[in-house]
């Protein structure tokens, strides 16, 4: 399935982990080369060493995608290992460790750290990789928003909002694809629903309940996986969605009607 992400050249932010890391074996395993960038180069360096283990062609490069010229290097470091950048992921984003709190006690500088990762992480993301796109006059950019922007989770604003700022880019991003030439890049979003990731399961920890209760309302009545998300996310890379852009692909078991 999706042959033509073989040979392709993909960038996964936050891909030492989690999600990220099942994006990364999915993408390998289909014979594409990834670039995992990742701000902590231990986990980045052990999923490289994961891929490699089992045949698959993968670089780590540590990123911090809040700042443009780390992101830069990102993509300098991608051109130079590979040749071209075919399409990133820019899953990269703050979760763990967010505690439910009415938005009238958030702190500012949690505010701050949140739109900084997860909305202006994708936007340097973009503006490093667009370039060498233009150049090849073609790419794909995938932003991972969540179905909180659309159901609207109490307690968590700033997580809300920035993901909901997610699917505002990534629409605006491809309507302005050809104001800059680049009609042949695509950018869409996948929305996840809660997700068993070990992120989830630390966040949620002592409130299983909640969690269970999420399944209850969903349509497919077991835990959503990491691995739920991969195939979603393979079909925005591949050929098979150029003619698809500025889209919300929701990948919550049913949980949203979007």
């Amino acid at each position: 399935m999706y042959e033509s992400i073989k040979g392709r050249v993909v960038i996964v932010t936050g891909g030492g982990q989690g999600i990220g890391r099942a994006y990364v074996l999915g993408l390998a395993g289909a014979g594409a080369k990834v670039v995992v960038a990742e701000i902590r180069p231990d986990t980045a360096e052990a999923v490289v060493a994961e891929v490699r283990s089992s045949g698959g062609d993968a670089i780590a490069v540590q990123t911090d995608v809040t700042s443009f010229s780390s992101t830069q290097n990102m993509a300098e470091a991608t051109v130079n290992a590979y040749g071209r950048i075919d399409a990133i992921v820019n899953n990269a984003a703050i979760y763990y460790g967010l505690r439910k709190t009415p938005f009238t006690q958030l702190d500012e500088g949690e505010w701050d750290r949140v739109m900084a990762v997860n909305v202006k992480g994708i936007w340097n993301c973009a503006r490093a990789v667009l370039p060498q796109m233009q150049q090849q006059g073609r790419g794909k950019i995938i932003n991972i928003a969540s179905t909180v922007a659309i159901a609207g989770v109490p307690l968590m604003l700033h997580y809300n909002a920035s993901k909901g700022a997610v699917i505002a880019l990534t629409r605006a991003m491809a309507k302005e694809m050809p104001i800059l030439g680049s009609a042949e890049i695509t950018v869409n979003c996948i929305c996840p629903g809660l997700t068993w990731s070990e992120a989830t399961q630390l966040q949620i920890s002592g409130h299983e309940d909640k969690a269970a209760l999420v399944v209850q309302q969903q349509a497919l009545k077991r835990r959503e996986q990491p691995e739920d998300l991969v195939g979603p996310m393979m079909f925005l890379v591949s050929d098979e969605s150029n003619f698809i852009s500025g889209h919300s692909l929701v990948v919550d078991g049913g949980f949203t009607v979007y």
